[in-house]
């Protein structure tokens, strides 16, 4: 949902709609100008602008911001976002293992995203170790999501053996031990290829607290991104879903398409690196800018960039506003708890 397709506009929108709104804090100041050139400064600014632009625009609800832990700057940004008095901070694209540190003793709560009961049980006897703090909720994404995924590419050649049903009864049993000894409960919320109120009902089912979900709302008219993002997903056909091989030595689930035909084929090269954004990220090996790339498709320009999507994309067919979709996913969800 980063570069600028989650921002303060959409994140309102499904809070006001019942939901709880997150804020993509990957390079908020990209998508426009008037941030100059100084990104790390102007990231901070921007990520402060969007949270008071949504908690202006969606006041008493809840809004979370994502910061990758992966990212440069992710304690400054952070720390900023703990300041914003922001209520939740999402944190993946690696084990956020020193999160409670910033947030421990504020309002904010600290939701790792994790793709096994391992991950889980790390993270919790991490935290629980060196800062006597149990997550608030753990986000648990399965194989079908969009964007970066915690899986290795053979993994994904045969995702039935990573079903998300599997892997959501596994991390509910693997944090029983914090949950008894925090004396608290600790939601687990469902993610990855989520995508209509069956969906939700089935893993409310089996344990699950709730669901994030992504893909559907990028095909909102609300949504931060550009006409021609949105209309990407509405286009796409299931054969156009694939797995690249990203710059940042994660696979990742986009829709196929000439940009991404052409770094197939070695011919797309950055000129050098703008940004410095992703630690994992090696400019010198890298076969394009992804920041760039991502900012060239949330603005529109398809040529020279691609759209990260969840494997269910295909499935939509048209634009809708965000509480269309929230009243026919939790309609749908109803029908379905019986």
């Amino acid at each position: 949902m980063g570069v600028g397709i989650s921002m303060s506009g959409l994140a309102a929108a499904v809070t006001n709609a019942g939901g709880i709104g997150v804020i993509s804090g990957l390079h908020l100041s990209l998508s426009d100008p008037k941030w100059g050139t100084d990104i790390r400064s102007a990231n901070i600014e921007a990520l402060r602008e969007e949270i008071r632009k949504a908690r202006k625009l969606a006041p008493g609800g809840i809004i979370g911001v994502n910061i990758l832990s992966a990212i440069t700057e992710y304690s400054t940004m952070v720390r900023t976002a703990v300041e914003e008095g922001i209520d939740l901070i999402i944190s993946g694209a690696g084990l956020p293992l020193n999160l409670p540190e910033f947030v421990k003793g504020t309002r904010t709560k600290a939701l790792p995203i994790v793709s096994s009961a391992r991950a889980a049980s790390i993270i919790c006897k991490s935290w629980d170790r060196k800062h006597e703090y149990a997550p608030d909720a753990i986000i648990v994404e399965g194989p079908k999501a969009g964007g970066h995924l915690g899986f290795k590419l053979e993994q994904l050649a045969h995702m039935d053996m990573y079903k998300l049903e599997n892997i959501v009864p596994q991390v509910l049993e693997a944090i029983k031990p914090y949950e008894q000894k925090y004396g608290k409960q600790i939601p687990v919320i469902a993610a990855g290829g989520v995508f209509d109120g069956k969906d939700i009902a089935k893993f409310l089912k089996i344990g699950a607290s709730g669901v994030q979900m992504a893909t559907r709302f990028v095909a909102t008219y609300e949504c931060d991104a550009s006409p021609a993002f949105k209309q990407a997903y509405v286009d796409a056909k299931k054969e156009d879903v694939t797995i690249i091989s990203s710059p940042v030595g994660m696979p990742g689930r986009a829709i196929k398409n000439e940009f991404l035909i052409d770094v197939e084929k070695h011919e797309r090269t950055p000129d050098f690196c703008k940004y410095n954004c992703l630690s994992p990220c090696n400019p010198k090996k890298a076969p394009y800018c992804i920041a760039q790339a991502l900012l060239n498709a949330q603005k529109g320009n398809m040529a020279d960039g691609f759209a990260f999507c969840g494997e269910n994309v295909y499935r939509i067919d048209k634009i809708v506003h965000v509480s269309e979709l929230m009243d026919e996913l939790t309609t749908e969800a109803e029908d379905n708890m019986e």
